[in-house]
């Protein structure tokens, strides 16, 4: 059932909140690597985090959702990566991984609900569910099918865009392309959004921390993850801090606001 919008809204932002690599179905061992982390602890965490970050938020008519890809930490009945055959810590089941992994993304979306007037969602294709990001795309644009304050992007390519104004977003996970490559990209896909915007951004994940150059005529950012290093990261020295935030962009001057944040600011920490 289609839900009202209330209230004024802010037509000249837009809020769009990127979500780094949620690896929904990863089991963490916190006397191994510092800190638990399993479905139930990813799905309260998430879920309190963008709660957190849209009460954060200002009114903005639109919103943009970004699972940046990694949603599921795995693709198959066997818990390894796709392409590589990784051997990963997995939490429980493959049907309960997709079960928390559905709900969490679904709050996720009525969250910003409340308070945005439009949202659009886009689950990005990762390197550990190029498959899982496919039907998870399709499922929710099935699912808000009859919701006209709902769009999602079911598009197969590795790479989506987004044009608001004179901004143009690039959203891609980061596993295929480079991001000294991805300025080259998003002008050659989307050449004439190219010439009619003056404020650029790619939005990527995969590497599981904060990362942000600038190249001429765009940025190329990476976000952080609200999940843990798992044992192989751990192991290898990783120690990436865990958040998620929210950027406010304006329609003609791009970025203006950004707020974070991190699983020990939310009520219950994630360890």
């Amino acid at each position: 059932v289609p839900k009202e919008a209330r209230g004024k809204h802010v037509d000249h932002l837009m809020t769009v909140y990127p979500i780094g690599d949620p690896h929904f179905g990863e089991y963490i061992w916190g006397d191994e690597c510092g800190r638990d982390w399993d479905l139930s602890i990813a799905e309260r965490i998430h879920c309190q985090a963008m709660a957190a970050l849209v009460d954060a938020a200002p009114k903005t008519e639109r919103a943009l959702i970004i699972n940046l890809g990694d949603a599921a930490h795995y693709d198959s009945m066997i818990a390894v990566t796709p392409r590589s055959g990784h051997h990963l810590d997995a939490d429980s089941r493959y049907a309960k991984m997709v079960d928390v992994l559905i709900l969490a993304m679904r709050q996720v979306v009525e969250s910003a609900l409340k308070k945005h007037r439009y949202v659009h969602v886009v689950h990005v294709i990762g390197n550990h569910d190029e498959t899982g990001a496919v039907w998870l795309s399709r499922l929710f644009a099935h699912l808000y099918s009859k919701e006209p304050r709902v769009t999602v992007e079911t598009s197969p390519s590795v790479f989506s865009y987004y044009r608001w104004g004179k901004t143009l977003i690039g959203m891609h996970h980061g596993h295929t392309a480079k991001a000294h490559v991805l300025p080259g990209v998003m002008a050659t896909d989307r050449a004439k959004d190219w010439g009619e915007t003056t404020h650029r951004y790619w939005y990527t994940g995969h590497i599981h921390h904060e990362s942000k150059k600038e190249f001429p005529g765009c940025v190329v950012e990476s976000f952080n993850t609200l999940a843990p290093a798992d044992s192989y990261a751990h192991s290898g020295g990783y120690r990436a801090r865990q958040n998620m935030k929210c950027v406010v962009l304006h329609k003609e001057h791009g970025e203006v606001a950004r707020h974070t944040v991190s699983p020990d600011m939310l009520e219950g920490e994630a360890a």
